[in-house]
């Protein structure tokens, strides 16, 4: 009887701490797809009743939707049961209802530093979409919201989707092959040591289906400038590649020169991507001759640790016919560049190629690809005349909605220590410190 007893308190005691374990997740507002595409993917550690706290609107549902047509899917269909608070002060009772879990942010930004602070203050993980803030006014809230994470014991993650792009990748652990690219170098402000660009596209297909965006999506104070928005992207890459797992920190960065310019949409566009027959109110200080202005285009030039970098945003409204959003980006070392290219040349395939200097080691090259091969099985170099391009097989592009998945596990990871890479936390707050200057810089010249 009492070996009985003994086994079922082990059961028992086994079976709360797997319950415990199980993450509850609590989407907050979800006014961008990417709410919809962290829960593409199915994860056994987060709780399928996912709880959403949003005011009644058209995101709400155009999320509800996505997240369904997950569930219905023929392969691989998730399993979600969205339990929703649908009303006007949905932040006011998600903090009085909820006792702990992670809140999902991943819609209009303009009160998204606000959410971050209270939720965090409030005792909850937050898993961010970019930006976690768009107003320079509100980097000190930030700031505020790591500080408290941290005497917490809490996590505070931005989603870095572009991390996990396969050529970027490359680029990097090539990078880090000194017999290959050599050291990079210190570069200027005609040739940067680094560079990433990209140009997105207001009209697009996402998840089979036609993009409908949210009127807001074009109003910067709701959604952000491009050199707040995007950018962060960008610049967390250069950080990432250029010195890995290595804490910048403010004093690394010198910002030399930041612009800023806008995209002109017709009522015609503006009605293809969100449905509306004219433009809300809140817009009309946008408009002139009944062309939308959208700031949502921007570069900067800084120095990282003394080495030149360039990051820029172009939006567009739509890409050409068999295209889609591209990204460029060259690292130049002493020994090789590594240069990632997206043109028609490339069949709009992202494409990564090695431009060797004078006495560049092509042993050394093959023994890093025969190497690297280990961990990313079937890429094979090839000579384009006076550059190596490396093929990458279609296995290892997995697109860029899957790299939400990618993003969110390595969350659950930190979830699982309890924390969250120093170096990570160091970067969020420099990055976000650099666009906001940026963006000052900016505005206070355009």
């Amino acid at each position: 009887m009492l070996k009985f007893r003994f086994v079922f308190l082990l059961l028992l005691s086994v079976g709360c701490t797997q319950q415990q374990y199980k993450i509850q997740w609590i989407t907050l507002d979800p006014g961008h797809f990417h709410a919809a595409l962290v829960q593409k993917t199915r994860y056994p550690e987060i709780d399928d009743e996912v709880h959403i706290y949003a005011p009644k609107s058209e995101d709400l549902n155009l999320h509800l939707n996505r997240i369904k047509a997950y569930n219905e899917r023929e392969n691989d269909p998730t399993s979600w049961k969205s339990i929703v608070y649908e009303a006007d002060d949905f932040f006011e009772t998600l903090l009085k209802k909820e006792k702990e879990g992670v809140v999902m942010l991943s819609g209009n930004n303009q009160k998204k530093t606000e959410y971050i602070l209270q939720a965090i203050e409030n005792g909850f993980h937050v898993f961010a979409d970019k930006p976690m803030v768009i107003d320079p006014k509100e980097y000190k809230a930030l700031e505020q919201a790591f500080e408290i994470a941290k005497e917490k014991k809490l996590l505070l993650y931005d989603i870095m989707t572009e991390r996990s792009e396969i050529t970027t990748v490359l680029q990097k652990e090539l990078s880090q092959r000194e017999r290959v690219f050599g050291k990079l170098v210190v570069g200027d402000l005609e040739r940067p040591a680094i560079v990433k660009s990209s140009i997105h596209h207001y009209a697009k297909v996402v998840s089979g289906m036609p993009l409908i965006r949210p009127a807001w999506f074009f109003d910067t104070k709701q959604q952000g400038e491009g050199l707040v928005d995007v950018s962060s992207h960008l610049v967390d890459l250069t950080f990432w590649e250029c010195f890995p797992q290595t804490a910048i920190k403010k004093q690394d960065l010198k910002l030399l020169q930041a612009e800023r310019w806008f995209t002109p949409l017709t009522k015609k566009d503006f009605k293809q991507v969100t449905g509306l027959d004219s433009y809300p109110e809140y817009l009309n200080s946008y408009v002139e001759n009944d062309t939308l202005k959208v700031y949502a285009n921007g570069s900067m030039n800084y120095t990282l640790k003394g080495h030149h970098a360039k990051v820029e945003v172009i939006w567009n409204f739509k890409a050409p016919e068999g295209t889609g959003d591209t990204h460029y980006s060259i690292m130049r070392g002493s020994q090789a560049d590594l240069e990632i290219l997206q043109t028609a040349e490339e069949n709009y395939i992202p494409t990564l190629y090695i431009n060797p200097h004078e006495g560049f080691d092509l042993d050394a090259l093959k023994e890093a690809i025969q190497s690297l091969a280990q961990t990313y099985p079937g890429i094979q170099l090839v000579s384009k005349e006076n550059r190596w391009e490396l093929l990458i097989p279609k296995e290892l592009r997995e697109g860029h909605e899957a790299h939400f998945a990618q993003v969110t596990r390595r969350f659950i990871e930190f979830y699982k220590d309890q924390k969250i890479p120093d170096w990570e936390i160091t970067n969020m707050l420099t990055k976000y410190h650099l666009t906001t200057r940026a963006l000052e810089l900016a505005q206070s010249t355009n």
